[in-house]
């Protein structure tokens, strides 16, 4: 039988509180020690050995993947200025070429006719080549990409660790296609072109990784002098920056979880100061947009100041501290969650119901009357389907006279719409191509209600194959979970999905609170002092689910990652006889360590989503009561396969493989599996990607008692 790596013990003692805990795995922080190196390693070794009789499992999923993928393809086209930008990927490539063509006039709103072989398109431009860039590097990621107004220059930035700091580059897109000399390293993600193409403001971090800084940097000059123009000294705040639409206003957004601050800049004047929109109240979140009505600039902002689901007020760019025009109220039942403005209208986008939503008003929003309601002057998108997703997507241009969207369910592909605006014409541009006999009306989607322990109603989300599944006979089933920063998990298709749906499983996502599926409240109950509510949602929907027999103890697999990884690892403590198997993905399994250390990336911005344990013995208590880590103890484990990064800089490796130590020392026979070139999304490059897919859904079908062959 295969021994699993043994975990050496350094017992240190943390004392806070005048609570001592002594940790035997710290030791396993420091990834710079060759002995720590080699321990995962080990790790890796034994649990590809342990795996190994689910490698052609593994190789079947991965080319039903690939064989369902249109590999070479491309993404409809998006106009902004005088060229239509696109991304297209080629078969055997594992990243995407990202291309130009120009547009044939101001009045070429129809973008340009695409095949369905994915070729390039007459007259492309190669802008970038992430292929290329990527050449000779184990990881690889894009975290700026931005073209001048005129089109002639482009920024870039790259990742090649995975620890999410980028280096900037510009290019000339003339035919020289000359790289620049300016060459800016250390940068955090979403650099961008000031409007006049002159220069360039970016992010950089402090020394817990924090983005802390904007600074200027003017073409043509040295990285060393470039200036400092806003620097955030609070710890809490994250900085970042950017361009209005109208490419008016030069924008510096200061946020918390939970606070927030906007600072703008007169584009014109890109040299200047910036000025304060509203002040920064502790709890207050808002957004801006900017828009012209009657020929005077105004501001719409989206805020939560004594409207706990948010409502749209329009202020005066002039003096935004002066008077608020309310354009939509505070609505209970509404969670509005922002505001796009364009030159002739607005869109917004809002949840009711538990479902994501998009409105558009025909004429600018701050030209609306005071006492405008959302039904006289919004006109929803309807759908057909009873669970979807719709957002905005690709909409940069101020003058365009269409809103695109993104729609997709759990059984649609995601699908890229035009709406004209002036007459409401839903024009589709590109729905995901599923290769292969994918039918749609074979899946089946629907809600289930579960009840928590305090008598909560969680919403419950299930597709599933109705010709291989019949509810009331327990199938396999996959539980996915996450529940925190009000961050929702919606319906959506997916590709890797269909391995499993196919082998007559079904994939339920539970949407707990913690989340913001079901408005702020649905938040602010899953957060700090209320966290619990999370785990004992996710619990009591796995109870549901086998109460009516939907699945069984012995057929349901838990899924997670990052702070969906706290509830898997939670849940394994609290009721692990549930499940049968618990797959927990870059997981914050040990989060006291985390939070009580400020010097970590992360811990200090955190402190608003879990509590200060460092000054809160509340807080501290509390959080050591769920903490996955703490709370290990000898008990019936199901298998648990814990997947990590090296390099995530959000959820640091050392959490996983703690747990994994301590979980085997009562028992437990967890595997861990560790990409030594990634970051906190895994792997890059699709193929890559698709395999480690592959690698977890095999273990997943395997823990489910699925049918390992499908159909």
């Amino acid at each position: 039988m295969l021994t699993p790596p043994k975990t050496d013990k350094r017992p240190i003692e943390r004392v806070h509180h005048g609570d001592v805990v002594v940790d035997d795995y710290e030791w396993l922080r420091d990834k710079d020690d060759p002995e720590v190196l080699a321990h995962l390693h080990e790790e890796n070794a034994y649990t590809k050995a342990r795996t190994e009789h689910l490698a052609i499992l593994q190789e079947q999923i991965f080319e039903e993947i690939t064989t369902r993928t249109k590999e070479t393809d491309l993404s409809v086209p998006t106009r902004e200025g005088d060229w239509w930008y696109y991304t297209r990927t080629v078969e055997g490539s594992e990243y995407g070429i990202h291309c130009r063509v120009p547009a044939t006039g101001p009045d070429d709103w129809e973008p340009p006719a695409t095949d369905d072989s994915g070729s390039p398109l007459p007259g492309e431009q190669v802008l970038l080549d992430d292929n290329v860039e990527a050449a000779g590097h184990d990881f690889y990621s894009l975290g700026s990409f931005d073209v001048t107004a005129d089109g002639a220059t482009l920024l870039y930035a790259i990742d090649l660790e995975g620890d999410e700091r980028y280096t900037i580059r510009l290019r000339s897109l003339d035919d020289s296609g000359r790289e620049y000399d300016d060459v800016i390293e250390g940068t955090s993600s979403g650099a961008t072109f000031d409007p006049s193409g002159r220069y360039v403001f970016y992010a950089t971090v402090d020394e817990s990784w924090r983005p802390d800084t904007i600074w200027r940097h003017e073409i043509g000059t040295a990285a060393s002098d470039d200036v400092s123009v806003f620097t955030e000294p609070d710890e809490r705040f994250w900085l970042g920056v950017g361009v209005t639409r109208s490419r008016r206003f030069l924008v510096i957004e200061a946020g918390s979880n939970v606070t927030s601050e906007t600072w703008l800049l007169d584009a014109a004047e890109p040299t200047g100061g910036f000025s304060v929109v509203w002040p920064r109240k502790d709890g207050v979140e808002y957004d801006v947009e900017h828009v012209v009505a009657g020929g005077k600039d105004r501001l719409l902002i989206v805020h939560n100041d004594d409207a706990l689901n948010f409502e749209l007020v329009s202020v005066a760019a002039s003096d935004p501290q002066g008077d608020r025009r309310v354009l939509l109220p505070h609505d209970p039942a509404v969670r509005l969650e922002g505001v796009d403005a364009f030159r002739d209208f607005v869109a917004v986008e809002y949840r009711r119901e538990g479902l994501p939503r998009v409105a558009v008003a025909k004429v600018p929003a701050a030209g609306l009357p005071a006492d405008a309601t959302p039904d006289d002057t919004l006109h929803e998108l309807a759908f057909d389907e009873a669970l979807f997703a719709v957002g905005l997507s690709g909409n940069p241009d101020w003058a365009q006279p269409t809103l695109r969207i993104g729609y997709t369910s759990f059984v649609t592909p995601s699908t890229v719409y035009d709406v004209v605006v002036a007459t409401g014409e839903r024009r589709l541009r590109k729905r995901q191509a599923v290769l292969g006999d994918y039918e749609a009306t074979r899946y089946s989607q629907r809600r289930e209600w579960a009840t928590a322990d305090d008598g909560t109603r969680i919403p419950v989300s299930l597709v599933y194959r109705h010709d291989l599944v019949d509810l009331g006979t327990p199938a396999p089933t996959l539980l996915y979970g996450y529940g925190s920063y009000e961050h929702s998990i919606d319906p959506g298709f997916g590709i890797p999905r269909l391995s499993l749906l196919d082998r007559g499983m079904i994939f339920a996502v539970a949407h707990v609170r913690g989340g913001g599926e079901m408005g702020r409240l649905w938040y602010e109950h899953g957060k700090k002092l209320e966290k619990r509510n999370t785990f004992t949602d996710f619990a009591a929907v796995a109870r549901h689910l086998i109460d009516e027999d939907i699945t069984a103890p012995d057929r349901l697999v838990a899924q997670g990652g990052s702070a969906g990884g706290l509830l898997i690892g939670a849940v394994a403590n609290l009721a692990p006889k549930y499940f049968s198997g618990f797959l927990a993905e870059v997981p914050f399994v040990d989060p006291l360590t985390s939070i009580l250390d400020p010097s970590l990336p992360l811990t200090v911005i955190e402190w608003d989503e879990w509590g200060n344990p460092l000054d809160d013995d509340e807080v501290y208590s509390y959080m050591k009561s769920y903490s996955p880590i703490e709370n290990v103890h000898v008990n019936h484990y199901p298998p648990i396969l814990a997947v990590t990064s090296l390099n995530d800089t959000r959820v640091l490796y050392v959490e996983p493989a703690k747990w994994v130590a301590k979980l085997r020392d009562v028992g437990a026979d967890p595997l861990l599996k560790i990409e030594m070139a990634a970051g906190h999304g895994g792997v890059s490059g699709r193929y890559s990607a698709w395999r480690e897919r592959a690698f977890a859904y095999a273990w997943v079908v395997d823990a489910a008692g699925a049918h390992p062959s499908g159909e």
